[in-house]
């Protein structure tokens, strides 16, 4: 292994651009003779559409054109599908309902898209959107998640009676059932996983270009840009693939929600095929809180079932989850398919059963966000097994120690369907404990006490799937010059990839890694691709480059041997170099490549030196750990302060350790404002947005987090070549029950042993004037 290779904790090559202010973003590009487009969106929550009147917006000096769903209509453009097709429990399909372009006769959520105007100039658009008049009538609107499936409320689409989209069950409902009428224990928990907004630095855009062709061209900050193509060419637009090319640039980070397609992708194409010049559009912060695919947004009921000594016997868990005013294209399937196999977490539960009602709301679609389901699975088990640690009176510990799947199980297939390849689960919290110091909590506590402030020490152990599903393609070329090019279609929102890839490119073939570059983004210049999302990237895309370099060095062996006179067979590579086994005649792989591009090959081979790899994965990974909280409460204000923050994770093998504890820190502090602060709210009464702004979103700052104590226990995965296991998303999938199990430590003195995320200090506060209250009249 190079200096460059698996496990060096190489600094980042796509750093110095960035930071020096060198990095290309879709607003970044303005083409010739381009207009400017923005939204009308809905300032209703449920409303009909009576009639649209664009005739002063248009007059307007500069105004170019007022797009509304009778444009779309007109041009045949379909709407955008989910691909999920759920089946109900009594075996009967989920209700599908079209995502419009353009709202046609009904808003279904503050935010939804009415029409689109397009202008010479920004100023000018947003004049139009002050004079476009929409005529409405508005209705009353349903916004809570539990409550959407009560007689008599708001009803979103009169094809889904109940507001039910589907009702989806999985698991052994029998064998739960008997294990529950025989336990001698049972612990139950309700529980709120609270609606999130994404809110990346770069908020949505795009820019619809056309050619004298008539060629579409989609510039757009994406999570990958051929299941776009796909999605605009085959369904939307009824387009030859070859018709539409799709490019992201640098992205401003995605955690999910730039995955799938959006109207405003579609509209700006549409508008570009009807002016026949380049039209752009980028979101403003209102338009990523109303319009962006929100995420979570679960109300659960679960309960598990125990003997005389605490052993699990069964695992119960009914979910409602919000879907919002349409479906996005995954949306059926994050609550369902995406996370609820992961719901028995790292313990060995015989049976399981899991029940889940997809509903609509008149809020905004929900879909992926940081760890797609994983995270909410992760709430559920380890919020439970805190219950049950509380009924049965065993330790936080020890409850999961009676409980973890042993090593010596793995490969362990659990009561839902997964088959868990490795693992060592009480070996990462053994660490975790170590390191934590839990011998002298209560020393601290005291210390806490003796300022006034209540002090809690919480955990979770979790485990999520990712890195498994649909393959990933490398191509990797060098050039006259010896300079390797890396062509993949997964696509960096953040993270690395550009030295992720060089480094596993540089160490197979000997290089220094600035002589390695990316190209991703480009349908034109990357040939297939599953984008980025599900941890995927390098446990996947990363096999596939690895791939790629050894199909390179068999051809260069080829190429060496006809310029060396040898046979194939006869030559080794190594270091850079290759030779003919047993002598010191040798040929350097960048001048392989220059004699390559000379037309210096054999007969039958192509004149460069170039490689191609796949992966398909045949399991999903299962990256696991403990993370551990220690917090101070302050029962004057409710303010909470995280004290310490320790982490042990199972990631397998690591190939750079630096990004990898950035992943980490990231998806903690995600976690962590999702327990602490962070809700998109609306109201109740009219359906309107109540956290539009960073005025009202509770946003993670640097001052919530202390120094996170980052460490590693790995288990190489069996089943990944490198392995590799995921390490995106895992953060956000430990952190929030941690944070509220420690919560609840600290408030236990007062009586509290529940409280919902996000846990705002006012929240804090009015559960323990509520204790004291109550105490007061005992």
């Amino acid at each position: 292994m190079g200096q460059f290779g698996m496990g060096q904790p190489v600094r980042r090559v796509e750093d110095q651009r960035f930071i020096t202010g060198q990095g290309r973003y879709t607003d970044d590009i303005s083409l010739p003779n381009q207009a400017y487009a923005l939204v009308l969106r809905s300032p209703y929550a449920h409303a009909t559409i009576k009639g649209i009147d664009a005739t002063d917006a248009l007059a307007l000096p500069g105004a170019l054109a007022v797009l509304t769903a009778a444009d779309v209509k007109a041009a045949g453009l379909k709407p955008l599908m989910t691909p999920i097709k759920l089946k109900n429990r009594d075996g009967s399909p989920m209700v599908v309902v079209p995502r419009l372009l353009l709202a046609e006769d009904t808003v279904r959520y503050v935010g939804d898209a009415v029409a689109l105007v397009i202008a010479e100039d920004l100023a000018t658009a947003r004049d139009m959107l002050d004079t476009v008049m929409v005529d409405y009538e508005d209705h009353p609107a349903i916004v809570e998640t539990a409550r959407a499936v009560e007689p008599g409320v708001p009803q979103v689409y009169p094809e889904a009676p109940g507001n039910i989209c589907f009702d989806w069950g999985s698991g052994q409902p029998e064998a739960v059932e008997a294990a529950f009428a025989k336990a001698a224990k049972t612990a139950r928990v309700r529980l709120i996983n609270n609606r999130l907004i994404s809110h990346a630095m770069e908020p949505r855009n795009a820019i619809g270009d056309i050619d004298a062709d008539r060629r579409l061209t989609l510039y757009t900050s994406s999570q990958g840009v051929h299941d776009l193509q796909e999605v605009f060419a085959d369904e939307v637009f009824g387009l030859p693939r070859e018709k539409l090319r799709v490019v992201t640039p640098d992205v401003g980070g995605g955690f999910g929600t730039k995955i799938f397609p959006y109207p405003e992708q579609a509209l700006v194409l549409l508008a570009a095929q009807k002016l026949g010049r380049p039209v752009k559009w980028t979101g403003e912060r209102s338009d990523s809180s109303q319009a962006d695919a929100h995420g979570r947004d679960n109300v659960t009921e679960a309960a598990v079932a125990m003997d005389a000594e605490g052993k699990f016997l069964a695992l119960s868990v009914d979910t409602i989850a919000n879907l919002g005013g349409t479906l996005s294209p995954y949306g059926p399937f994050i609550p369902t398919l995406a996370g609820t196999m992961m719901l028995t977490g790292v313990y060995a539960i015989p049976c399981a059963s899991v029940r889940v009602r997809g509903v609509f709301t008149h809020t905004a679609p929900v879909d992926a966000y940081r760890g797609a389901g994983r995270p909410e699975a992760a709430y559920v088990i380890e919020r439970l097994v805190e219950e049950a640690a509380r009924v049965t009176g065993l330790s936080s510990v020890e409850i999961r120690r009676r409980n973890f799947i042993p090593t010596a199980a793995m490969p362990y297939k659990t009561a839902l369907g997964q088959t868990y390849d490795s693992g060592d689960f009480n070996q990462t919290l053994t660490e975790a404990l170590r390191l934590g110091d839990l011998d002298g909590f209560e020393a601290r506590r005291a210390a806490s006490a003796a300022k006034g402030k209540l002090r809690g020490i919480g955990l979770s152990s979790y485990i999520e799937a990712c890195a498994g599903g649909s393959p990933e393609d490398a191509r990797l070329v060098m050039d006259d010059a010896g300079k390797l090019t890396i062509f993949i279609g997964t696509q960096s929102n953040g993270q690395g990839h550009a030295t992720a890839y060089g480094q596993l490119a540089a160490d197979a073939l000997g290089l220094d890694i600035a002589e390695v570059t990316m190209v991703q983004g480009d349908t034109d210049r990357v040939r297939t691709g599953g984008g980025t999302g599900g941890s995927r990237s390098v446990p996947i895309g990363g096999v596939a480059v690895t791939r790629a370099a050894e199909a390179l060095i068999e051809k260069g062996k080829r190429l060496a041997a006809h310029l060396l006179e040898a046979a194939a067979a006869d030559v080794e590579f190594a270091e850079g170099r290759f030779t003919i086994v047993g002598t010191d005649r040798s040929v350097g792989l960048q001048e392989v490549a220059a004699k390559a591009h000379a037309g210096q090959v054999p007969d039958g081979e192509t004149p460069e030196l170039d490689g191609d790899g796949r992966f398909k994965p045949p399991a999903a990974t299962f990256p696991n750990g403990t993370h551990i909280v220690e917090l101070e409460v302050d029962p004057d204000t409710g303010g909470v302060t995280l004290e310490r923050y320790i982490v042990v994770d199972d990631f397998g093998a690591v190939v750079n350790p630096l990004m990898l504890a950035g992943q980490v820190h990231g998806g903690i502090a995600q976690g962590a404002g999702q327990a602490l602060i962070e809700e998109a709210a609306y109201d109740p009464e009219s359906g309107q947005l109540l956290t539009g702004s960073f005025m009202d979103y509770g946003m993670p700052r640097a001052d919530l987090l202390p120094q996170i104590e980052f460490h590693l226990k790995n288990v190489p995965c069996t089943t990944n070549p490198l392995g590799i296991k995921g390490a995106g998303e895992a953060g956000a999938i430990g952190a929030p029950p941690a944070v509220i199990n420690a919560l609840i430590d600290a408030l236990r003195p007062c009586g509290i042993t529940y409280i919902d995320m996000p846990a705002t200090p006012h929240k804090i506060w009015r559960a323990i004037q509520a204790a004291q209250v109550k105490a007061a009249a005992e």
